[in-house]
């Protein structure tokens, strides 16, 4: 299966707006805390799924974001995710419950430390360096285990993915 979807990190006063995923679930994301977005509806352009996606979420409307990289994340042997990833640093409106779980805003320097893909890591230590439009594959087991990583078309170690504790990453 193949599919097409948005995922987005709004940022504020050094905080992004996590997505606890706790409500659905036969859910991918179970427990983990991820951006907002979704998948595309029929005809939809990526901006139109991100402006859509992150109202229906959250209740904001963006004023200001930018088109950061495209994800492919792969996960067992049927499942391929083409995730265009954005940030946003301006909206409007105000924050209704979302369905998908609870949003929380969380310090940057702290959202390593949640349940979180280990391949999230990558981008956002990319986000964080301020790198331009990057391409990014993650691929995964059925058990959330990394196993592959490129990015721009380039594999990288997956040694340099860190323990909790600050110490590499060794497979």
């Amino acid at each position: 299966m193949t599919r097409l979807s948005t995922l987005c990190y709004i940022e504020q006063d050094g905080k992004y707006l996590m997505l606890h995923r706790t409500v659905k679930k036969a859910d991918v994301n179970k427990d983990k805390w991820i951006g907002v977005g979704g998948h595309f509806e029929k005809n939809e352009s990526p901006e139109e799924c991100l402006l859509r996606e992150v109202w229906e979420e959250t209740g904001y409307t963006l004023t200001s974001w930018q088109y950061r990289g495209i994800v492919t994340f792969i996960y067992g042997e049927d499942t391929t995710e083409y995730m265009s990833l954005y940030t946003a640093d301006g909206f409007t409106g105000e924050p209704h419950p979302c369905d998908e779980g609870q949003l929380e805003w969380v310090d940057k320097e702290e959202v390593l430390r949640l349940n979180i893909w280990e391949g999230d890591k990558i981008f956002f230590r990319l986000l964080n360096e301020g790198r331009p439009f990057f391409s990014l594959k993650l691929v995964y087991d059925r058990a959330d285990t990394l196993l592959e990583a490129a990015l721009d078309g380039r594999p990288l170690e997956l040694f340099d993915i860190l323990n909790e504790d600050g110490t590499r990453r060794g497979l």
